[in-house]
């Protein structure tokens, strides 16, 4: 029988005492490319993860990697490769030696080690610090280690738990490009666990968008973004906009809405025009976010709805706290939620 996925999650469950971590998710992680799991603190992503590690052996359901049942099987018998938030380098070691430590564990020879500890230290661009300790390294470098000594192993499944948290922002981007790179490079494949939705867009081949412990939206970032399945996605996703209408409700990215002086447009049957008034002005630069107060015509409340414009600064019109303005959207950037 022919592999088709890296692994899947058949009617998987964790349950701690009264609380219900992860709630019979089916889930497949296809093979050769990165999958990331996508949600807030507490939605299951991590414990999923250590699940299919074999840290946490599920209440219910079944694992399978590369087509067999792994439910109850520990770490050591899965040939997968992970790197934890922390890194978790052996800091009396020399970076050659934590790249080949799950080798020699494993009782690989010492020529083919070391040729495998040269191969993954060369893919991370570390090659030249191979007799460094992991204190004389920067959290980048570290971060590199980790994951050369993940690949090392030639696993079936590379694990990644939030791997670039404890980074800072310029070193963050650097790492996103880089871990894609070596996810292309090895045809791995990766399954990482995330709290930001840019790090998931950027390096998902599929996205596993989370909420207390169940499968909200799984699917590619470029059918997931602009078509959330429901408000919960939407918000995670930057949605911010929520416009009640009679019989659902529409949401429209800051950046797609017009923000003009009042003209009183007329109304389109299928786009969104609606009239407000300007509450705040923020600066950023290229950009002007402009929020808005607009009464809705599909609201029950007798109070304004708020709503937030992302206006590029070079093109903004002259606003300013109290004008009254038209707000607009064309209908191809308004996604329909469920009521």
């Amino acid at each position: 029988m022919s592999v088709t996925s890296a692994a899947q999650f058949q009617a998987v469950s964790q349950v701690f005492g009264d609380f219900t971590a992860v709630d019979a998710i089916d889930l497949t992680i296809p093979e050769g490319k990165l999958t990331t799991l996508l949600g807030p603190s507490g939605c299951g992503k991590t414990t999923s993860l250590r699940m299919l590690a074999g840290y946490l052996r599920p209440t219910g359901g079944r694992i399978l990697i590369r087509g067999e049942d792994f439910t109850t099987a520990p770490p050591e018998k899965r040939n997968l490769g992970m790197v934890f938030q922390s890194y978790a380098l052996f800091p009396h070691m020399s970076v050659a030696d934590n790249v080949g430590y799950g080798l020699k564990l494993r009782r690989v020879s010492g020529s083919e080690r070391a040729k495998r500890v040269t191969e993954a230290l060369e893919m991370v661009g570390l090659a030249h610090l191979a007799g460094s300790r992991p204190k004389q390294l920067s959290g980048g470098q570290q971060q590199r280690v980790a994951i050369a000594r993940a690949v090392a192993i030639e696993p079936d499944l590379l694990l990644l738990d939030e791997p670039l948290s404890n980074l800072d922002a310029r070193l963050r981007l650097q790492m996103r490009a880089e871990i894609r790179r070596i996810q292309s490079e090895t045809g791995l494949s990766v399954v990482l666990v995330t709290h930001d939705q840019d790090e998931a867009l950027e390096m998902s081949d599929q996205m596993v968008v989370m909420k207390d412990g169940r499968i909200q939206q799984q699917g590619s970032p470029q059918d997931v973004f602009p078509a959330p399945a429901n408000r919960f996605v939407a918000e995670f996703l930057g949605y911010e906009n929520f416009v009640p209408t009679a019989d659902a409700q529409v949401t429209v990215r800051p950046e797609h809405l017009h923000v003009n002086a009042r003209q009183s447009p007329a109304a389109t049957s299928d786009g969104l025009s609606l009239d407000g008034r300007v509450t705040d002005l923020a600066y950023r630069g290229v950009d002007v976010l402009v929020t808005l107060a607009a009464d809705a015509p599909g609201s029950s409340s007798p109070d304004p709805i708020r709503l937030v414009a992302d206006l590029r600064a070079s093109t903004a019109p002259d606003l300013r706290i109290g004008d009254e303005v038209a707000i607009t959207a064309s209908p191809g950037h308004l996604v329909t939620l469920p009521a």
